[in-house]
């Protein structure tokens, strides 16, 4: 009897205890955006994120998730953080380079050569201090995530080296660094947001594109592409990001439960991400494209030609930073 009633008062106790921790969580609807279609592996990591600060929370937050630029383009979601209007956004690093030019480090060309690489680098002190540095923006960084290593696909010719870039309409992302990557190749780019693509490369408005396997895939671009060419001319990371004015209203508990949902949903997005990856070059050649390697020989003549991008860019950066980040991929290998 003793023993029953020591077991019912612990039980007791642990769920006061629980209850007592869910009193400090309000209750909270909150608005998730991102540029991909709900297929795609980071809108996937934005419902699994919403499930898990459900039940961290107690089903007191509530994350609704607005997939396929529902709520605006990367910069306009951004913006929107930054005036309170949306609390989170999923979406490129590359896109934070117009406010912070550090960011740009990571999209330089063939600046990793594994996915393990840039786990490590971004997810260590180079990672923190980026988001140190986004923090005066209005903007808070929670988690890295990936769209992966960018390829070029098009529906003229397969790009076996530099040359075969010459004349070509590019979309590329809305980046100085990537416009500057492909002029310096001979191509035309034409920087756009992802969701003006598809019918850009189905009236022939551009020749093709640059992006990521699974980016390719759920936005159905083999439909309107020919030929998708492993250049793998750099690694796209993306951010989960909250809004300065949105974090100002939750406590200190409301907040540990975000975090460690981010956590969690990068870990999930990663790993979908990589998954998914190793069957789309099948499935895309399936679906009617042409996919063709680029040697090792050929990658490295279009590293060498994209040089003068790398210096100039990196000028523009910062000589301590661009260090630093070398450095940092350097001492992984």
């Amino acid at each position: 009897m003793i023993k029953m009633t020591k077991l019912c008062t612990l039980l007791a106790a642990t769920v006061l205890s629980a209850g007592a921790a869910w009193a400090e969580v309000g209750n909270h609807v909150l608005r998730l955006g991102t540029p991909l279609p709900d297929a795609h592996p980071i809108s996937q990591a934005a419902v699994k994120f919403a499930e898990l600060v459900a039940e961290k929370s107690g089903g007191k937050i509530e994350v609704k998730v607005y997939p396929g630029s529902t709520l605006g383009n990367e910069l306009q979601m951004q913006s929107a953080l930054q005036g309170g209007t949306q609390d989170f956004s999923i979406g490129t690093t590359t896109t934070l380079a117009g406010m912070v030019p550090e960011f740009s480090a990571i999209d330089m060309p063939y600046q990793f050569r594994t996915t393990a690489e840039a786990d490590a680098v971004l997810d260590g002190a180079i990672g923190t201090q980026l988001f140190d540095k986004l923090a005066p923006k209005g903007l808070i960084g929670l988690a890295y995530m990936e769209q992966g290593f960018r390829h070029t696909t098009n529906s003229t010719r397969p790009i076996t080296k530099w040359e075969d870039f010459d004349g070509l309409k590019i979309r590329v992302q809305p980046s100085a660094l990537y416009i500057d990557m492909f002029n310096q190749l001979g191509a035309n780019a034409v920087p756009m947001t992802i969701n003006e693509v598809y019918t850009a490369m189905e009236t022939r408005a551009i020749d093709g594109h640059e992006n990521s396997l699974t980016a390719i895939d759920a936005n159905k671009f083999q439909e309107v592409q020919t030929y998708l060419s492993l250049t793998g001319h750099s690694y796209n990371a993306v951010v989960l990001l909250m809004g300065q004015p949105s974090f100002d209203k939750l406590n200190d508990e409301e907040m540990q439960i975000i975090r460690a949902a981010a956590a969690e949903a990068r870990d999930f997005q990663r790993d979908l991400t990589r998954k998914q990856a190793e069957g789309l070059l099948a499935k895309l050649a399936e679906d009617g494209m042409e996919v063709n390697e680029v040697s090792p020989e050929e990658q490295q003549r279009l590293a060498e030609r994209l040089q003068p991008v790398v210096d100039a860019n990196s000028a523009a950066i910062g000589a301590e930073w661009m260090e630093s980040f070398g450095s940092a991929v350097q001492a992984l290998r």
